[in-house]
Parts: C-alpha cells; sequence; structure tokens
C-alpha cells in the first residue's frame, strides 16, 4: 500500500481516505472490515514513509527487507492487539488482506521472526514510532490552541527482573543540640529536590535525570488500596478529544510529581494549551510555577497534608472534570492497544512498545472528532 507523504489538513485527507483510498483498496485487494480501514487511516495518517529515510538500502551487501512494511506490520500489532511478534507474524501469513495492507504482495515476501525482532530493535533504539507519535501530534495539532491538558501516570507490568534497589546512603551524625558555636563551620544549605533543579534546565538534561530501570513501584487505586507491581510507569499528557501528545517511560518507583516538569516542557514543543489538570499527586509549587511560565493556568487538586484542603472554585470544578481523559486513555492503552500484554524487556523497546499504541490511539481520537 503506497501511501502520500504529504500531511493535509485532517478534514481533507479524511475525505481522501473515505472517498478516494477505501474504494481503490477494496477493487485491488477486496472487501475491508473495520479493522482493516482502521488499519488504513491510522497509516495515512501518521505517514510512517516519512520516518523510513535511514533504513534505506545503500547498495552495500544484501538488501534488507523493507522497513517502511515492518513498521507498518507493527502499527498493525497495536491496531489488533496481537499479544505477540509470532501471533502478528501468524496474522499477517494467513490474512491476505492483512499482508497487502502491510507491503507484502507475496507470501514468500514476510520476513521471519528474527527480522521481525532485529526491526524492531533498530526502531527502538532510533525512537523511531516517539518521532512518528511526535510528528502526527505537530501536523495535525501543531497550529491549533487544546484547551486542556489532563496529566496522569499508569503502571506497565514487565517481564523481567527488577533492578536492585541502592543502598542509601548513611545518615550524617546530628551535631549537638542547640546554638551553634561560633567557632563551628556553618551549617551548608540543603541540596535543592529534583524539582527545583528541573526549573533550571532543559528538556533533555531533565529526561536524562530520570531513572528508568525496571523496578517495584507502588500506587493507590481508585479504591484508595495500595497496589505495588514490577515494571515502569508511563507518563502521559493527554488534551481534549483523549489525544495523547506526549510521553514519558521512567521506573515504576519514580513519584509522578517527578516527571510533571519534563512532561510539560516536552508539550509545550508540540501543542499550545491553555490549561494544565493534574490530580494532588502534582501538588508542589515548582509544577504550578513551570505551569505559569509557560502561560498555563495549572488546575491542580489540592494535597493538604496535614491542613485544611482547598476547595476548587465553581469554574475550576468544571474544568477539572475534563482530567477524566487522561484516564480514557490509560485504559485504552492497556485494554485494546498492546499496554496490558508487554513481552520485550528493557526501557528503550518497552517505551517503543507502548509508543506504537499511543501513535493508534492518537489518531483513532483524532479521526473520531470528524466523524
Amino acid at each position: 500500500m503506497q501511501t502520500q507523504s504529504k500531511h493535509r489538513p485532517l478534514g481533507e485527507l479524511w475525505m481522501s481516505i473515505q472517498s478516494w483510498l477505501f474504494p481503490i483498496l477494496e477493487d485491488e485487494i477486496g472487501v475491508l472490515d473495520d479493522k482493516h480501514r482502521q488499519f488504513v487511516a491510522v497509516c495515512e495518517l501518521c505517514a510512517p514513509q516519512d520516518h523510513m529515510a535511514a533504513y534505506r538500502w545503500c547498495g552495500n551487501g544484501c538488501p534488507p527487507h523493507d522497513r517502511l512494511a515492518l513498521c507498518k506490520a507493527f502499527i498493525a500489532k497495536a491496531v489488533w492487539d496481537f499479544t505477540t511478534t509470532r501471533d502478528l507474524i501468524d496474522a499477517i501469513r494467513h490474512r491476505p488482506a492483512l499482508r497487502r495492507l502491510c507491503g507484502w504482495e507475496s507470501l514468500g515476501e514476510v520476513p521471519s521472526e528474527a527480522t521481525f525482532s532485529r526491526a524492531f530493535d533498530a526502531f527502538a533504539r532510533d525512537g523511531r514510532p516517539q518521532q512518528i507519535h511526535e510528528a502526527t501530534i505537530k501536523a495535525h495539532y501543531g497550529e491549533k490552541i487544546a484547551g486542556h491538558i489532563s496529566r496522569d501516570a499508569t503502571a506497565i507490568h514487565a517481564r523481567e527482573k527488577a533492578e536492585a534497589k541502592p543502598k542509601s546512603p548513611p545518615k550524617p551524625k546530628r551535631g549537638q543540640r542547640g546554638r551553634r558555636h561560633k567557632d563551628d563551620p556553618p551549617v551548608p544549605p540543603p541540596a535543592p529536590t529534583r524539582l527545583q533543579r528541573q526549573l533550571e534546565r532543559d528538556l533533555q538534561a531533565n529526561l536524562a535525570d530520570l531513572p528508568t530501570v525496571c523496578d517495584w513501584g507502588c500506587k493507590k487505586n481508585s479504591q484508595s488500596k495500595k497496589e505495588c507491581w514490577r515494571g515502569y510507569k508511563l507518563h502521559l499528557d493527554v488534551i481534549d478529544g483523549d489525544i495523547p501528545v506526549s510521553a514519558i517511560l521512567t521506573s515504576a518507583s519514580l513519584h509522578d510529581s517527578q516527571v510533571a516538569i519534563p512532561l510539560a516542557q516536552m508539550s509545550a514543543g508540540r501543542i499550545v494549551n491553555l490549561y494544565d489538570l493534574a490530580d494532588a499527586a502534582y501538588d508542589a509549587k515548582e509544577i504550578r510555577a513551570m505551569s505559569a511560565r509557560l502561560g498555563h493556568v495549572a488546575i491542580i487538586d489540592d494535597n493538604p497534608g496535614r491542613g485544611e484542603k482547598r476547595e476548587f472554585s465553581p469554574a475550576e470544578a468544571v474544568r477539572y472534570r475534563e482530567r477524566s481523559g487522561v484516564e480514557r486513555v490509560n485504559s485504552h492503552l492497556h485494554e485494546e492497544h498492546g499496554g496490558r500484554h508487554v513481552r520485550v524487556r528493557g526501557p528503550v523497546k518497552v517505551a517503543a512498545h507502548l509508543a506504537f499504541g499511543l501513535v493508534v490511539i492518537a489518531a483513532e481520537q483524532m479521526l473520531k472528532m470528524l466523524a
């Protein structure tokens, strides 16, 4: 299936897909069911062919298998929610329509499982699915104004050994109580927290400071019960319409608030929004300061600690209801697009696997807004 690489307005692109592309494909391949149509629309919207230049054959050695077809196959894996790559390959070999939509005309052209694994490893190391996601958001929402960004994190269960927790350094001995003697050295100021450091750094420096190893995380669920898992944590920014615009994968043990500022910096480079919505886990003055610096209004649930909880104003309460969008995206990713069965290992591959799912969700939700 050959596609045009130029990004067009979303409405014009969808009309072209419906009135021109679907009839041509059905004449050549046969009747397309809803999943096939969804897959075609996602590939047209996110234009993976624009990101395959680095994998073209340079004339040395044996020509490699078509990386565009392999990339489309991994998008299909997220669309159909196949559990493993082997399930994906079986489906491609036994479903001629899917095989030809990916780009393989004959059964003999479908590569082996090892080739699929090598291609996925290359895509993951290059951050290719994340680049496709970013380009899709910028192409179709970069010049628009999004009302709200909803921010939250979700648990990602992994099938790998958790990293051993490093030993904490010994606590310094307490000095004598009372006033410091005039000859004693002055007490050094406390080291700046991660949130304080993040305010002074750019996005790349902040991302490099975040832990990404597999470890154990704990979080209270909607019933206020503590849940623990081994793996990672996916932090998301979602705009109105349930469209994920930014994502960062970290260790499961990292607190949600530690990724709010990098997420805000990442989203600010992709879209323009007016309000930042977050739950009480993000109630920190540094996070509010970053929202103000970006020209946003922060609507963050109050974390009173031992004090009295500050209630939202009526207008803030109405806007805060939009935060349910990020929870729907979390559920959508887990239930339908690969979030619940992560079979790859290591943060780089896990992030790539989840990014393919986010590409599909973003494209789906954009097209739903046109329906």
